[in-house]
């Protein structure tokens, strides 16, 4: 059986956060604001993988008004994703991310991104496709308030 999980996170750019995009630190005079790291495509991954099997989404498991998921590095919150598809007898078998950003060129750390996933999901490179766009200077995310990512997963089970 295969099913399939989407997701979107945004997350708001400010001053004086650590920029973390895919688990790797992005050297950057912003950052994305939220509860944990903000990592926007780490977040939206892992929610895609939950609702393939419809586990719920990152509040169910990860709730933004918890002293305990403070600051929480979102490798770990992936990890912890997968491990419940793994756990329900399904694997990844292809992911595709599509990143939403205007000023933060995303080009130049692409390959370290689809590294990083691969290695965080143990799945091969082929199976991981990362893509950006910008927003054309229109919304939030083309003033350069934000940036957001949109996740698509195809599970099967074992």
């Amino acid at each position: 059986m295969i099913r399939i999980g989407h997701s979107w996170d945004t997350h708001k750019l400010v001053p004086g956060r650590k920029l973390i995009l895919g688990g790797i630190l992005v050297e950057s005079e912003v950052g994305l604001l939220g509860h944990s790291d903000a990592d926007v495509i780490l977040h939206a991954i892992a929610e895609s993988l939950l609702g393939s099997l419809a586990l719920g989404d990152l509040g169910t498991f990860y709730p933004d008004n918890s002293n305990e998921t403070l600051g929480m590095d979102s490798k770990i919150i992936l990890k912890e994703c997968y491990k419940r598809v793994l756990d329900k007898g399904y694997h990844l078998n292809n992911l595709d991310v599509m990143i939403y950003s205007q000023n933060i060129k995303i080009k130049p750390i692409r390959e370290k991104i689809q590294e990083s996933v691969s290695s965080l999901l143990n799945v091969r490179l082929d199976q991981v496709s990362i893509k950006a766009t910008t927003h054309e200077g229109m919304g939030f995310i083309g003033r350069g308030e934000a940036i957001a990512c949109e996740a698509v997963c195809l599970v099967e089970n074992d």
